[in-house]
């Protein structure tokens, strides 16, 4: 396992195996707040990840005990100026997305608490695996201002718009029984598993083809919102980009010939 880090706060592992990375918070004496310069160390990272043809899907993770991610940095802000939080605010939505708009699988493994813009971070992935500590919600309208990760957009688009909006409006927080009933969550796994449990579902995301991976994330993420007949057409054009592929002739034949398939990533 390879390891390489941007910033102080964000570390990238590749494992040696299975073409996964790991985007690991590791702020651990702030319970990985997102200030300004993690915020930018999050986008350079998943910049990194994205060019990155070897990488197949990528976990976040985070080595705070208690905590995947508690949100914004709210003692740094403290003493922003409305000038300074103007000039934050593009680099903080790089960081979300960032993870958003990685072109392969995500999957959150969170722990403790996961809120605001922690909570976001996992939203913008696209499995959430959760262990039985985990807490999760959108308090920002308890401190006077609203989710600005993505979160008014990606909660009702994972547990429809009056659900999103009690969670919101309430700023109430969630544990992960109720998570894992209301779709907040996509797994709920026992205390201190959520990494290893994340893991071993990117390792099995990543032994598919790499082109069929990017093409089928491209589809659902275009997709989502548009009416029947557009996102059969977006479908469509992500078909072309894999069924002319060597991927895809390497699939055939492996399947054909009883064999695991060596996929050329093209």
């Amino acid at each position: 396992m390879s390891e390489e880090r941007f910033g102080e706060f964000v570390l990238v592992r590749r494992h040696e195996q299975g073409h996964v990375a790991e985007l690991v918070l590791d702020r651990p004496k702030a319970m990985n707040a997102v200030s300004t310069q993690m915020a930018r160390s999050i986008a350079g990272a998943c910049t990194s990840l994205g060019e990155d043809r070897d990488v197949r899907a990528v976990v976040l993770t985070s080595t705070h005990e208690r905590a995947f991610c508690v949100g914004a940095d709210l003692k740094e802000r403290n003493s922003f100026s409305d000038a300074d939080l103007l000039r934050q605010r593009p680099v903080t939505r790089g960081a979300y997305t960032g993870v958003l708009e990685l072109p392969v699988p995500t999957v959150a493994a969170v722990h403790g608490f996961a809120l605001g813009g922690g909570f976001e971070l996992a939203l913008a992935c696209d499995v959430i695996v959760a262990d039985r500590t985990a807490v999760v919600g959108l308090p920002e309208v308890s401190v006077g201002v609203i989710p600005g990760g993505g979160g008014t957009q990606l909660l009702p688009r994972r547990v429809g718009a009056a659900r999103a909006a009690e969670l919101i409006f309430s700023a109430r927080r969630v544990e992960a029984a109720e998570a894992g009933e209301l779709g907040l969550v996509d797994q709920v796994v026992e205390e201190g598993r959520d990494r290893a449990e994340a893991l071993a579902l990117a390792g099995r995301i990543a032994g598919n083809s790499p082109v069929g991976l990017r093409a089928a994330k491209r589809a659902l993420r275009l997709g989502q919102g548009l009416d029947l007949r557009a996102g059969l057409e977006v479908e469509d054009a992500a078909w072309r980009a894999t069924a002319f592929s060597g991927d895809r002739a390497e699939g055939v034949a492996a399947f054909n010939e009883r064999r695991k398939p060596e996929w050329p990533g093209e």
